[in-house]
């Protein structure tokens, strides 16, 4: 017994010693995250004060692409939206991937779409297109493709096939662009050919109120579980890209809205149709591609190019969307295994790759391991529970005050006016947000990896809610 108690001591000293060099590291890259992030976006603001951005007549033409399956509730919302967009050169795709609702339908109606005979080139493979649908009453094209349901990466691919323009942005069925988006996204590309892709910032849009394509009214939503994740968008997602987009680093666009370079994405094989994270899957591609072929490029984020998508506003809901990131996450690393601690590839994978895979795709086996240590050590009365309690609680607050920061600059970097109400919830909220928030998400990300083999293809659809946009001038689309 008594060299079982002093091998236990030797054990938890080790995994300690692990622990704190862990959560030492996790620390750095929260605080990095939210001094770089909270600098760049200052930056911004400042340069939009100080510069007179003069008018021109040169736009890069892009295709918004929009895949859609069963998406009756926001479709046409969504692409009403678009319409008065900051920008000349544009046209709308809507792909039907085999809806079984009325998604197709309700956009035939109000749009006035005609049947057209038109033929798509198959660059990239993808499920037949039965029909192809185009209007001619608004002064955006706008296509719709009807197709055999492939899934939202093949419904990509077609959309590709079809787009006529070089670059091609897509973005989620029940998000909207902020009326200076794709005009933000597109400055990288003007000033610097070697950029093959942009990511914009995805926000929040539950508790928002949009005008004219700008913020006219914002609050946090009133969830609580919602507006957890406001904050957690801020610090995890914003900060942390921002971050990455110092090094050429990051390894992810949204697929809520992300601009390629068509050509090099179709040369790149476009759209993974066998992974549920086709945008963690296609911007690694085009690192592992570009770096490959010896192309010269740059993958950048664009904090002022915003969109405004929904959050789950429940559990269940929250439960399927996490779980699916981490599986798409999973897929995507073990498909580009050769990034881990590859020089070739240089900070991408001895900085981003090892973040992903120790911070990301692994921390819910290691977290769950550090609580079984933890009353491993209690039941053998050896957990010095005083410390612990004040390690934990200068974690919690130290990641408290990192999610205020970062969240505090981004709405006086956009110029939002919050509530006094919506301030002291901000402050009470942070600390759930950092333990009660990040133990769900944990056990969702863990779950991912539970028939894995036999779920690796599910997709974990999330509930939706009706898009708050005001369709008054919708008989100016149909007359």
């Amino acid at each position: 017994m008594y060299q079982f108690i002093e091998f236990m001591k030797a054990f938890l000293v080790v995994v300690n010693i692990f622990f704190v060099i862990y959560l030492i590291g996790y620390s750095t890259y929260l605080f990095l995250c939210a001094t770089v992030g909270s600098s760049v976006l200052f930056k911004y603001r400042n340069y939009r004060k100080l510069s007179n951005r003069l008018s021109h007549d040169y736009y890069v033409p892009v295709s918004i692409l929009i895949p859609a399956y069963n998406e009756e509730l926001n479709i046409v919302e969504t692409v009403h939206s678009l319409l008065d967009l900051n920008y000349k050169l544009y046209e709308i795709i809507v792909i039907d991937d085999g809806s079984s609702d009325e998604t197709s339908k309700k956009l035939i109606k109000y749009f006035h779409m005609k049947l057209v005979d038109r033929p798509i080139r198959k660059q990239l493979k993808c499920a037949p297109i039965k029909a192809v649908y185009e209007n001619s009453n608004t002064r955006i094209k706008i296509t719709l493709l009807v197709k055999e349901n492939g899934g939202k990466a093949d419904a990509l691919n077609a959309g590709i096939n079809a787009a006529n323009y070089p670059y091609f942005t897509c973005m989620d069925a029940d998000s909207m662009l902020q009326k200076d988006a794709l005009e933000n996204v597109v400055r990288p590309i003007l000033s610097d050919d070697r950029v093959v892709a942009c990511g914009g910032i995805v926000r929040i849009s539950n508790g928002l109120k949009l005008e004219n394509g700008y913020i006219n009214e914002y609050h946090l939503p009133k969830g609580i579980l919602t507006s957890m994740q406001v904050l957690e968008y801020d610090r995890s997602f914003l900060a942390s890209r921002i971050l990455f987009d110092q090094f050429n680093g990051n390894l992810i666009i949204s697929g809520a809205f992300g601009l390629f370079k068509k050509d090099i994405v179709i040369a790149a094989g476009g759209y993974d149709a066998d992974t549920v994270g086709e945008d963690f899957e296609l911007v690694m591609k085009l690192h592992v591609f570009c770096r490959m072929h010896h192309i010269d490029y740059i993958i950048k984020y664009i904090p002022e190019a915003i969109c405004w998508s929904q959050a789950p506003s429940n559990l269940k809901s929250l439960f399927k969307q996490r779980r699916r990131w981490n599986k798409g996450l999973l897929q995507g690393m073990l498909k580009y295994k050769e990034l881990f601690i590859n020089p070739k590839y240089g900070m991408i994978s001895m900085v981003s790759f090892l973040y992903f895979l120790f911070y990301e795709l692994l921390s819910p086996f290691i977290e769950i391991f550090g609580i079984l240590t933890m009353i491993l050590s209690a039941f053998l009365n050896l957990l010095n529970v005083p410390f612990m309690i004040m390690f934990m609680f200068i974690y919690i607050l130290f990641g408290s005050i990192l999610s205020l920061c970062t969240f505090f600059a981004r709405i006086h970097v956009e110029n939002i006016k919050l509530s006094f109400r919506d301030v002291v919830k901000a402050i009470l909220l942070c600390t759930l947000e950092i333990t009660v928030l990040r133990f769900i998400i944990l056990m969702a990300r863990f779950s991912a990896f539970i028939g894995y083999k036999k779920k690796r293809k599910v997709w974990d659809r999330v509930d939706r809610q009706k898009i708050d946009y005001n369709l008054d001038n919708i008989e100016k689309v149909e007359n």
